[in-house]
């Protein structure tokens, strides 16, 4: 058992004798443990984070088995794979002994209880150099200075290990502002512990390799004396899950402190950093002899679902299934079995991952070496599925070149929901290359494309302007899909529904099967697209541009008021605009400008303009194309005013006399 000096408090942490071995290499490892504040309330802490600080340097790459599309797989990614698959095997082991370390955490915290003594204030009891003067039954006393003298009790001597300084030596000792005897009772323990715990933060922050000595075994790890006691986790002692851990008490351990709280008296450390550093030290050198393209002997340590691991003598490379055999693959142990020996190339290596890609395939004659040429773009061929996936099939045209038929490249107007409906694995089809790239190993085929192009006849059976009619396949945020024909579909878009209702809401004017007459608008054969009419199939805007045009006096009724002018109804469904600077001179209306813009409520007029009545306007734009009327009040008003006066003057006795002034003062006076 360990005696008083070595056990922590809350506040004052336990110190050895100065004999003890602390004496730390000089050995550095990066490790993610931070030092807490000091801040933090001085009350007794269970160690339950201490598993927690063991496992949180532990990173586990995320990856999934590739999917193979014809393509190498990237060998980083293939890596990423394999490590997050050994990672989780790993964290399973690891799993199965939190709880026991969680315990353990727990029982060393009684024990750093048993030990628990209350913070001395180091502002108010300040560390002071002494000379031992003498020994006595009481302790050993010190001098002061000043003909005054201090003494260390005989209890911090008999009651712990710690030796009684030597005579004429000079030590620091703590006041502890206690008189006895005519002494003032000094510290020396309270300054070795101090001292220990400074030499255990610089350790923590310097990140040096601490030799210690396990002095018990609890569940979860060790306890081990580096000048105080430290928990260590049995994750942490090796690098793979120490079988027995009950044989390690009473030997030596180099470790390094991963998680340190003075004040709580918690401290972790962990053999397994050190270990990883020394097995990183020597895949370095190994790394620095290995180069891409170089052929290497190994034997196969593990086979998997993706791959194989092959030991190349210190570090492990990744064979991938994809790299194992120029043709495809169920299954790495159909070629490669565990201890096999054989040669393999190295494809990729990574440095400062350590990662290294292998390959077997790469040793035999490629494939892929005049492919180009064999099958051009434009070739029909025929060869073999060999799988089918959710976004296609794969086609095999010899061993070793697969291409893909894309789902979008198997009819030319049906969708397809799902490739399986259409061939199984093992059926010999027509297919037509359509692109090739040996260097990337992709060859991408059509299915569809070996077959007559149903578009191009679409294009002559409804030329733009033919009337169909066809049923509400699918609705969509911007319109409606309506069946042409069986695998022929058209697009209603929501802005040619109607000439003058906006339609918001395509759920609201189209149901899923209703039959809907429109007019053929555009065929793009190329992408695949028909656009379609509702609103051309009967055309009044037609009929009422040929009727009109600019300049012409129409009669119109204010449909609505709007900031920015008058909506006005010149027929059914025909509406047109007259802006606001067309409806009163500029003058004027800046002089009513609050009866155009109110701030709340609807607008009840636009000037002299008021919903519901009937007023002269004048067309001053007409767009056929878009569907939009310009008009204007105040030109159609000046006209008219013209077109009386000139009336005026032709009928006056006083023609040749007669004035605009009077021509007015004749109309104001006739209403």
């Amino acid at each position: 058992m360990f005696s008083d000096h070595d056990n922590l408090s809350n506040a004052a942490a336990a110190a050895p004798a100065p004999q003890a071995e602390t004496a730390p290499n000089s050995a550095h490892l990066e490790t993610n443990s931070t030092l807490e504040s000091a801040a933090e309330p001085a009350v007794p802490a269970p160690l339950a984070a201490h598993a927690e600080a063991a496992s949180a340097g532990q990173e586990t790459p995320a990856g999934t088995t590739p999917e193979r599309t014809g393509a190498s797989t990237d060998s980083a990614a293939a890596h990423a794979a394999a490590e997050a698959n050994r990672e989780a095997h790993a964290a399973d082991a690891e799993s199965a002994t939190a709880d026991e370390e969680a315990a353990g955490s727990d029982e060393m915290s009684k024990l750093l209880e048993q030990y628990d003594e209350k913070q001395e204030a180091a502002a108010s009891h300040e560390v002071i150099e002494v000379k031992v003067v003498a020994y006595t039954e009481h302790g050993v006393v010190v001098d002061l200075g000043g003909k005054t003298e201090g003494l260390i009790p005989a209890a911090e001597f008999t009651d712990t290990e710690i030796p009684r300084p030597e005579p004429n030596s000079t030590i620091e000792v703590q006041r502890t502002g206690e008189h006895k005897d005519g002494f003032t009772i000094l510290s020396y323990l309270k300054v070795l512990r101090r001292r220990t715990w400074e030499k255990i933060e610089a350790a923590f922050k310097a990140k040096e390799t601490l030799t210690g000595k396990v002095v018990d075994r609890i569940k979860g790890g060790l306890v081990v004396d580096i000048g105080v006691r430290a928990f260590l986790p049995g994750s942490q002692y090796d690098l793979r899950p120490a079988q027995n851990l009950d044989d390690l008490t009473g030997t030596q351990v180099q470790v390094r402190i991963t998680k340190l709280n003075r004040r709580r008296g918690n401290v972790v450390v962990s053999r397994r950093a050190l270990l990883e550093e020394e097995l990183h030290s020597k895949r370095a050198e190994l790394m620095e002899t290995l180069s891409e393209g170089q052929i290497v002997h190994g034997h196969v340590k593990n086979v998997t679902e993706y791959g194989a691991f092959v030991d190349l003598g210190g570090i492990d490379g990744l064979l991938h299934l994809t790299d194992l055999s120029w043709g495809r693959v169920k299954h790495p142990s159909d070629l490669v079995k565990p201890e096999q020996e054989l040669d393999v190339i190295i494809l990729k290596f990574d440095k400062e991952k350590q990662r290294v890609s292998l390959g077997l395939k790469q040793l035999a004659a490629d494939p892929w070496v005049g492919a180009a040429e064999k099958y051009p773009a434009g070739g029909k061929v025929k060869g073999k599925v060999v799988g089918v996936v959710d976004y296609g099939v794969f086609v095999e045209l010899e061993q070793g070149i697969e291409g893909l038929v894309h789902v979008s490249e198997m009819s030319w107007n049906k969708k397809i929901q799902h490739p399986s409906k259409v061939v199984k694995v093992g059926e010999e089809v027509d297919v037509v290359v359509l692109d090739i790239k040996p260097s990337d190993r992709r060859v991408s085929l059509g299915i569809k494309q070996a077959q007559a192009d149903p578009w191009l006849l679409i294009a002559e059976k409804y030329p733009v302007g033919t009337v169909v009619t066809g049923k509400v396949r699918n609705i969509a945020e911007f319109g409606a899909f309506v069946e042409i024909e069986d695998g022929f579909d058209g697009l209603v878009h929501v802005g040619d529904v109607s000439w003058t209702g906006r339609v918001k809401n395509p759920h609201e004017v189209f149901k899923k099967g209703e039959d809907v007459t429109a007019k053929v608008l555009k065929i793009d054969p190329e992408n695949r697209r028909v656009s379609l009419g509702i609103k051309q199939v009967n055309d009044i805007w037609g009929d009422w541009f040929k009727q009109h045009k600019v300049g012409q006096i129409v009669k119109g009724k204010v449909s609505r008021i709007a900031t920015f002018g008058a909506f006005v109804e010149l027929g059914e469904n025909i509406e047109a605009l007259c802006h606001n600077t067309e409806i009163e001179e500029r003058k004027r209306r800046d002089e009513g400008a609050s009866s155009f813009r109110p701030t709340t409520g609807p607008l009840k007029s636009a000037g002299p303009l008021e919903p519901g009545k009937e007023y002269d306007f004048k067309i001053i734009k007409i767009s056929p194309e878009t569907r939009r009327i310009g008009l204007s009040y105040r030109a159609a008003v000046k006209q008219i005013e013209r077109k009386e006066i000139e009336q005026y003057r032709t009928t006056s006795k006083s023609s040749s006399t007669a004035t605009i002034g009077d021509a007015l003062k004749s109309k104001l006076s006739a209403r």
